[in-house]
């Protein structure tokens, strides 16, 4: 688990200042992959206390905007935040209770990147979502899809 010193120094290396509600949502947000935003600010209020919904809005709009967070919104879902970013990996999202976890890129070193027709532009990021059953769900019994097919 990263120290509140080390969040500090990575906000600052991202040139934004270092305030209360900043510290609490980007540990919120590290310590809770894939949180949705009422997950981060419920984790946000037991750090801080009390903070507005639009404090936290307006943080995670800030980090990820400067790099610190990542946002994803597979289909069917709440827009999700997480801090690992920089490294192009992927996710898988179970069809049945929503679940969301981190996939590694299958071959090498972000191969998709490298599109077989870019039409001009200039890729840095891909996002890949697989769908499928999680194994809580699977030992469940028939998928009961919360989540929509894309």
């Amino acid at each position: 688990m990263e120290t509140t010193a080390g969040v500090e120094r990575r906000l600052r290396d991202a040139s934004l200042r270092v305030t209360r509600p900043r510290v609490a949502v980007l540990e919120a947000v590290t310590a809770h992959p894939h949180a949705d935003t009422e997950s981060v600010i419920r984790e946000t209020r037991a750090r801080l206390g009390e903070v507005s919904h639009q404090a936290v809005y307006d943080v995670l709009r800030a980090l990820t905007a400067a790099g610190l967070v990542r946002r994803i919104q597979p289909t069917g879902s709440l827009a999700r935040y997480e801090a690992r970013v920089g490294d192009n990996h992927h996710h898988v999202v179970c069809r049945g209770c929503g679940a969301i976890a981190d996939v590694d890129c299958a071959v090498g070193d972000a191969p998709c990147l490298h599109a077989s027709q870019d039409h001009g532009f200039v890729i840095d990021e891909a996002e890949v979502v697989y769908w499928g059953t999680c194994p809580r769900c699977a030992t469940a019994g028939p998928p009961r899809s919360t989540v929509p097919t894309p």
